[in-house]
């Protein structure tokens, strides 16, 4: 946990090359050609390494021959005056390598996109004694004004002469360690002071680089929608119009619905073979159902007299108060007749008495 994998390495074989190119066929000739290598970037670096212009060294192998690529940002200081550094170069490399050297000078346009300079840079600086935050403020500024997407800087050691050493750094923009599409620059360099070594480490993010199998893909999908409108290819239709769809049942019968001002059918054409007609179903109506209606719409159609404001009936209450009412009225009327029974009976007696 919490270590890092190499950038480039991690990378080699897809968007990263190697900086060596040859074959050996046995394993002790392999051994000497890469013991080598080393040698021939140590001359290198010793003979211009001061100046802080040389960014990668390349090396080709032939049958007879060497190539060897210096990639500078100062090719005048490689160069030297009339060439006389790089005849001087050229013979150092031929009296190692017993083979015929060729040298190729590429200048860097842009040497604050590499990650090596760059951290040599600042390990300059830090010699110089400058304030190692400063440093790494004004470095980063410089990488991300070139056209850089993101840059992290590490430095570790006896920071600023303290006695206790530690790890400080800075970070701007993104470094996605873990895409292998993304153009990741990585190097290191190292700051002799007088209170002891600064190790500087340098990431620099370049942006994606699409491979050849990417490249292929994008191609083949321009080839596809090249006819297409510029909304993509045409699709089918959706929703009401898409096919095979079976009608609804309100366009079934908007379907079945005589249009206005069309010909009546005529017999002929009504009672055609090929015309289904069902026949309607009748049900036959009970007397009991006759009766039933009846009654219904006699009780719809009676009118309801509207009870007067405050009548008795209007509430059980009330209804149980009028009820009580008619009671105690006819209780006196009862009583009364008898008596009058009687005097009648008594008139009709006396009349037959006399």
């Amino acid at each position: 946990m919490g270590q890092k994998t190499h950038p480039i390495g991690f990378r080699l074989g897809g968007i990263k090359d190697w900086q060596a190119h040859w074959f050996a066929g046995r394993t002790s000739e392999y051994r000497a050609l890469t013991l080598e290598d080393q040698a021939i970037r140590r001359v290198v670096q010793e003979r211009y390494g001061d100046s802080g212009a040389i960014a990668s060294v390349e090396i080709e192998r032939g049958p007879q021959d060497l190539v060897v690529t210096i990639n500078t940002a100062r090719p005048g200081i490689v160069i030297g005056r009339g060439g006389q550094r790089v005849d001087e170069l050229r013979a150092d490399l031929e009296s190692l390598t017993r083979k015929r050297a060729r040298l190729n000078i590429h200048e860097m346009r842009q040497p604050e996109l590499d990650a090596t300079l760059v951290a040599r840079n600042v390990a300059e600086q830090l010699e110089r004694r400058v304030a190692y935050r400063r440093a790494l403020r004004l470095t980063m500024q410089r990488t991300m004004q070139a056209g850089a997407q993101g840059i992290k800087i590490i430095v570790s050691g006896r920071l600023g002469g303290a006695e206790i050493a530690r790890t400080d750094g800075a970070m701007e923009g993104r470094i996605p360690l873990h895409t292998l599409r993304a153009d990741i620059d990585f190097a290191i360099a190292e700051a002799r002071t007088t209170f002891g070594q600064i190790g500087v480490k340098v990431w620099i993010y370049k942006g994606d680089v699409i491979s050849s199998t990417e490249a292929i893909r994008s191609r083949a999908l321009d080839r596809m929608t090249a006819g297409a409108g510029p909304t993509g290819p045409a699709r089918a239709p959706r929703g009401r119009g898409r096919p095979g769809r079976q009608p609804g049942r309100r366009e079934r019968a908007a379907a079945a619905a005589p249009v206005a001002g069309a010909e009546a059918p005529t017999a002929a054409e009504a009672t055609a073979p090929d015309t289904v007609q069902e026949p309607a179903q009748e049900t036959a109506a009970r007397p009991e159902d006759d009766e039933r209606g009846a009654a219904r719409r006699r009780t719809r159609a009676r009118p309801r007299a509207a009870a007067p404001r405050g009548s008795p009936g209007t509430t059980p209450r009330r209804r149980a108060t009028a009820k009580a009412a008619a009671g105690e009225a006819a209780a006196p009327e009862e009583a009364a007749a008898p008596a009058g029974e009687t005097s009648e009976h008594g008139e009709a007696g006396a009349g037959e008495s006399q």
